[in-house]
């Protein structure tokens, strides 16, 4: 048997064919924003330099932005660097700054690394292009797995992430000391952040401390645990689909709660992943998802809400959907003909209809506004039924009674003429012909409300 420590090494790519490779299975096109991350290090200094020799070749627009932590005594310093050198090359300059609050929940890196993220998805750019190279790679997945995620947190980073914008790491099958000989290679300068051998952060002494030991009786271990990171992602894509397929079997945008616990568990865990995922929020633990499992199937036709995270896990009439934990609060707003109005995370917009909706002949000379429920509020929606109280309405609608503060009323006077996700007052309806005004709610993050009861 070949021990595979004799083996012959790889040559390492070359940084701008590898760039080149990656910006081209990424489709970036002629004409889009390319901006990158520029710390003013090593690997930032070099990725801007590769950028700027391929801008011919793709046709990009390239500019550049440097978020400024005040955290180093030299944080003036570098945001000067990175002006300049842009200056110099008649690059495009962006001058950004977060303050990372000393009492973060997450961690003081972790809240840095979240601050600097969202400024710079914030920016005008189609993509932004990170430094990252092969030993980040090889941290990121050791960092993780040492935190006990799954396989999405080993698929640790992908050299390219559609969105808006997308994500680009053009260098990350490059090993640093590629990098650093390009540097050499083409005179470029850089500056040294002294937190970077602070052997206190986790990432630094993983660095600093446990790959280099690795590499001592494993050479090529950067490039083998990078390689089982895309074997991770490429895992986590079957994941996703099977994911869309049971989403599909469970009823799409409204979970059936039965068909849920009709899965098996893993795979019942997988798609609560998958949905979490959808609303923008980290993945839960195991145990964390396991406790969900175990709230699905101990309530029997109970309603429920419950925390996990930013989010609320919520089953109402066997459907299940997830919304935000903390809810903007809604006040009163007068309407003055305005297309729309915000409505707590959602807004109300007003149409013009010809035979639908609200008569608009009946608003005029009356004070309407968009309110909250009131104590005692009625409304007879179809016309051979009697007037519903508010709960009533909401029960015979499927609201249930936590979402039932939310939801926008219409007031014109005193009387109710229009409930957010219930319908119009059938009194209120406007005849054939005639001209009326449709409200719609559009509520946001909120899952639990069909499309169908969004207008009249």
């Amino acid at each position: 048997m070949v021990d595979s420590r004799t083996r012959a090494p790889r040559p390492d790519p070359d940084p701008i064919d590898a760039a080149a490779q990656v910006l081209s299975r990424a489709g970036v096109r002629p004409a889009q924003r390319v901006c990158v991350a520029l710390s003013g290090g090593l690997d930032s200094v070099v990725l801007l330099d590769l950028m700027q020799r391929l801008q011919e070749r793709f046709g990009y627009v390239l500019s550049a932005a440097h978020v400024h932590h005040g955290i180093s005594p030299n944080a003036d310093a570098w945001s000067e660097f990175c002006a300049d050198l842009c200056a110099r090359r008649g690059i495009g300059f962006h001058a950004l700054a977060v303050t990372v609050p000393e009492c973060a929940d997450e961690g003081f890196e972790a809240a840095a690394r979240k601050l600097r993220h969202g400024v710079l998805r914030r920016l005008p750019a189609d993509w932004l292009a990170y430094g990252h190279h092969r030993e980040d790679q090889a941290e990121t997945l050791l960092f993780r797995l040492l935190r006990g995620c799954g396989v999405r947190g080993a698929a640790a980073m992908a050299a390219y992430e559609t969105g808006a914008p997308g994500r680009l790491r053009p260098l990350l099958a490059v090993p640093r000391n590629a990098i650093r000989a390009c540097a050499h290679a083409r005179g470029l300068e850089w500056i040294e952040d002294e937190s970077n051998l602070d052997r206190k952060h986790a990432r630094n002494w993983l660095r600093h401390e446990i790959l280099p030991r690795i590499e001592t009786s494993f050479p090529g271990a950067a490039r083998t645990l990078g390689r089982a990171a895309a074997l991770f992602r490429e895992t986590e894509g079957l994941l996703e689909d099977l994911a869309r397929i049971d989403r599909a079997a469970c009823g799409g945008d409204s979970l059936s709660r039965v068909a849920l616990l009709g899965l098996p568990e893993a795979r019942l865990r997988n798609l609560l992943r998958h949905e979490i995922a959808r609303a923008g929020a980290e993945s839960p633990s195991h145990e964390h998802l396991s406790e969900v499992v175990r709230q699905l199937t101990q309530i029997g036709g109970r309603p429920l809400r419950f925390r996990l995270g930013r989010l609320a896990c919520c089953v109402y009439r066997d459907r299940f959907w997830l919304e935000p934990f903390e809810i903007r609060s809604v006040q009163p707003v007068r309407w003055a003909g305005e297309a729309q109005l915000c409505w707590g995370d959602g807004t109300v917009r007003f149409e013009s209809q010809n035979g639908s909706g609200v008569a608009t002949d009946r608003l005029m000379g009356q004070p309407v506004s968009l309110v909250p429920r009131w104590p005692g509020l009625v409304m007879r929606v179809h016309a051979d039924r009697p007037t519903r109280t508010f709960k009533n309405l909401c029960q015979e609608a499927g609201v249930p009674e936590w979402l039932r503060d939310r939801l926008p009323v219409l007031q014109v006077g005193t009387e109710a003429v229009w409930i957010g996700g219930i319908g119009l007052a059938a009194d209120w309806a406007c005849p054939v012909g005639a001209g009326g005004m449709l409200p719609r709610w559009m509520p946001g993050e909120h899952g639990w409300i069909s499309d169908s009861r969004c207008g009249a």
